[in-house]
């Protein structure tokens, strides 16, 4: 084998379709675009949504609500995880990091605490917002509330 003799593997390539070359060609004529018609001719481009006249759509569903852009999105976890955590792994602190090893949350969650259970030893609790029900069981038991 060498460079003189080299050629792609058997059915690896496939010959360009030459379209407008001529009747012989059988691809001359209307060029495969068919007969007559905004498709057949040149510069055409379908718009964006464009059902054939037919309403579409967008035009045929009302409008519904909004989406407010300024939404902060908190993934929320309650006291009585929190208190499981911290007996498993034997924690005085439970923080972001320890609910993501934990598998809880992923890093890049915003974390609430919500007061959802009962928290019994005395823990130091560090996230981005807390309930005030969660904040008052938290300091009930002696603990800390750590905003981030």
């Amino acid at each position: 084998m060498n460079l003189s003799n080299l050629k792609p593997a058997e059915g690896s390539t496939k010959t360009r379709k030459r379209i407008g070359r001529g009747p012989g060609s059988g691809l001359g004529g209307t060029s495969t675009r068919g007969h007559k018609g905004a498709k057949q001719r040149s510069g055409y481009s379908k718009k964006i949504g464009f059902e054939g006249g037919q309403m579409p759509l967008q035009r045929r569903v009302p409008k519904f609500g909004f989406k407010n852009i300024n939404r902060v999105e908190y993934k929320a976890i309650n006291l009585d995880t929190i208190q499981k955590l911290a007996e498993a792994k034997n924690l005085q602190f439970v923080g972001i990091n320890e609910l993501v090893a934990a598998g809880f949350v992923s890093s890049n969650q915003l974390v609430k605490v919500l007061g959802n259970g009962t928290l019994t030893t005395k823990l130091d609790v560090q996230a981005h917002a807390f309930s005030k029900s969660a904040v008052a069981a938290i300091e009930a038991v002696g603990g800390q509330v750590v905003k981030l």
